[in-house]
């Protein structure tokens, strides 16, 4: 007999490791939507304690942190910072690494237009950049 169990039940347990936390706070943080990253904070929260816990380790009210945390909120950058810290968390800026472009002057989202139009142009013996770049 296959037993289940609920998904919030497994969530919980998982999130309960600071590695795996990280992990899901990282794939939301990389799908860039603050809803769901707030939703992902929320998760740890319940998986850690709960929210009333977090307020007294972040030496928040429980409503204000609720309304921060919340769908709609919008917290500040010092209370993401703080909340993350009760977990062992901190955020961090990571370089990316461009696209490949066609066009070695490319950047942005021209690349691709300023590609299509040097191709254009590459039948024409002389050509500017500035005929490329228009």
């Amino acid at each position: 007999m296959i037993t289940t169990r609920p998904f919030s039940t497994l969530l919980k347990e998982l999130l309960a490791k600071k590695e795996n936390a990280v992990a899901y706070l990282n794939a939301e943080i990389e799908e860039g939507d603050m809803y769901y990253l707030l939703k992902a904070i929320r998760d740890v929260a319940a998986a850690n304690g709960g929210m009333s816990k977090l307020a007294k380790t972040v030496k928040m009210s429980r409503t204000s942190l609720y309304k921060a945390l919340s769908p709609t909120g919008n917290p500040s950058f010092a209370t993401l910072e703080a909340v993350l810290a009760a977990y062992g968390i901190r955020l961090g800026c990571f370089a990316i690494t461009p696209p490949q472009s066609r066009s070695k002057h490319a950047h942005g989202h021209g690349h691709f237009l300023a590609a299509e139009r040097a191709k254009t142009y590459s039948a024409k013996k002389s050509v500017s950049h500035k005929d490329i770049w228009k």
